[in-house]
């Protein structure tokens, strides 16, 4: 059976799960001859209080991701994140503690992927 993930269209909404915090992208292009997802990051959003704590990403680099760690994200669980986002101009400069959060999300679900999560093993 055919990966979901690879039929992603351009424009659409993904998102990439760990632990308590989804990073919210858009699909640039799948390149589907590597299985990888061209994703510019939306935002990150931390569920674990309450409201979830949102951080603007439109600012930070695009990522080449395997696309098999996405998922298709619903427009309701997206709507009300992206306007607290979208009403604010982005900045011309993502701020230093924005990169660092974002790079640590990054680093963490890749040691994560390498070490096996979200692999199928027989």
């Amino acid at each position: 059976m055919m990966n979901m993930s690879l039929n992603f269209q351009q424009g659409q909404i993904v998102s990439l799960e760990h632990g308590d915090r989804n990073l919210y992208a858009e699909v640039i292009q799948v390149v589907v001859s590597r299985q990888l997802c061209w994703v510019r990051p939306l935002l990150l959003v931390h569920f674990n209080q309450e409201p979830p704590f949102v951080t603007d990403l439109r600012d930070v680099s695009d990522l080449l991701w395997p696309v098999n760690l996405f998922r298709p994200a619903l427009d309701t669980e997206v709507i009300t994140l992206l306007s607290q986002i979208l009403v604010k101009e982005p900045k011309s400069e993502p701020d230093l503690a924005t990169k660092q959060h974002f790079n640590q999300f990054i680093h963490q679900v890749w040691q994560a992927y390498q070490g096996g999560v979200g692999t199928k093993t027989n």
